[in-house]
């Protein structure tokens, strides 16, 4: 006759288990839905002004050099 036997987890090991197996996931998942909502405000002139301009490297390309002259507002 076989006999069974049960063996229980400790709860903390399922916080650890979870963030091991999601946490990649969601990090990529987060990245990309952040680059992309960048992506789409970077016409806005509250993020344009706010973060893009501010970018040491990049901040040069976002900024406007049109003249005052040619804006139609």
């Amino acid at each position: 006759m076989a006999r069974v036997s049960f063996q229980t987890t400790p709860p903390a090991r399922f916080a650890s288990t979870w963030v091991k197996r999601w946490g990649p996931t969601l990090g990529i998942w987060g990245v990309g839905a952040g680059t992309t909502a960048l992506f789409l405000l970077s016409v806005t002139p509250v993020v344009k002004q706010g973060l893009l301009i501010n970018i040491p490297m990049l901040g040069s390309y976002y900024e406007d050099k049109t003249p005052a002259s040619d804006k139609p507002f």
